[in-house]
């Protein structure tokens, strides 16, 4: 197994977490959420959304979110930006990365954002090319890698056609994402082996969605192609608005507990994480999605 001994964890709780939740949750809470994963030794955070607050009324606060953390220098701040006007409302709040999008299903990305694949990439365009002038790193999320709420099993041929199209405008690296969290280990596999004929495996990270309890199934699979780059989500925050029932990100405490006990760094405190957790889930009135956080603390209880 070429498992790496060291992974980077992104947790992007604060960003693709919080973006569906009905309640509002106030600019001081979603800081006080970065300050608390980046103590807790996270060096990626997604923080925040330039999206219309129309259409996104949760992450209508970025600027502030932005502007309110106390930024340590070795972490590395991300926003999405759908367009090259949500790009240019981002630059003053000075992101390390911007992350743009891209589905590997053809029904998808029509459903989502009314165009074909081909055409959204053709729109991040100069988006890409005018956060590279600017100095600024572009990850690109592709999403819907194995499997699609509208058709079904996603073909490997369809997320290398994505990846090379994501590789031609300019992205530097990529996250091979099972939005519906449908995946099974080996789908995955052949998921990455297609995004490795344009990017390294330094530049391809997973993001998996436990909707089918197969997300940490697949950071395994992953793991053993080498892959040590990973998207998470504290206390498990954020569900899957085309998948009923879907449960959202995998928890970033269970990526942690499963990789500590491989023996594998990842510079984060797992106490500390768990406390990041039990604070937003303690604001949002619900236990926390992690099962290693519930086991924690239930321990924490009784002892």
């Amino acid at each position: 197994m070429n498992l790496p001994s060291r992974v980077q964890l992104i947790d992007v709780g604060p960003r693709d977490g919080l973006q569906n939740e009905k309640q509002p949750v106030p600019a001081a809470v979603k800081i006080e959420l970065v300050h608390r994963l980046q103590a807790a030794g996270l060096c990626e955070i997604e923080v925040t959304s330039f999206v219309s607050p129309k259409w996104v009324p949760q992450m209508a606060d970025n600027a502030e979110v932005m502007a309110g953390i106390t930024r340590l220098p070795n972490v590395r701040y991300s926003v999405l930006t759908p367009n090259l006007q949500g790009f240019q409302a981002s630059v003053t709040s000075k992101p390390d990365e911007i992350v743009v999008f891209g589905a590997a299903s053809e029904a998808f990305s029509q459903k989502n954002i009314n165009c074909s694949i081909a055409e959204s990439i053709e729109r991040f365009a100069p988006v890409v090319e005018a956060a590279l002038a600017a100095g600024i790193a572009v990850r690109g999320a592709m999403s819907c890698t194995v499997g699609c709420p509208y058709e079904g099993d996603i073909a490997p041929e369809r997320v290398a056609y994505l990846a090379g199209l994501m590789k031609s405008i300019g992205v530097q690296r990529v996250d091979v994402a099972d939005t519906i969290g449908v995946g099974t280990p080996l789908k995955v596999q052949e998921a990455i082996e297609a995004t490795l004929q344009h990017f390294e495996v330094a530049h391809v990270s997973g993001h998996f969605h436990d909707t089918y309890g197969q997300a940490l199934s697949n950071t395994l699979a992953a793991l053993q192609m080498g892959v040590w780059n990973f998207q998470s989500s504290v206390a498990g925050l954020g569900g899957c608005p085309y998948a009923k029932g879907a449960t959202g990100n995998v928890a970033t405490e269970d990526v942690v507990y499963m990789l500590h006990g491989m023996g594998i760094e990842t510079g984060i405190d797992l106490d500390a994480l768990i406390d990041a957790g039990a604070f937003i889930s303690d604001f949002l009135g619900r236990p926390s999605g992690s099962r290693v956080a519930r086991a924690v603390i239930s321990k924490r209880n009784n002892s």
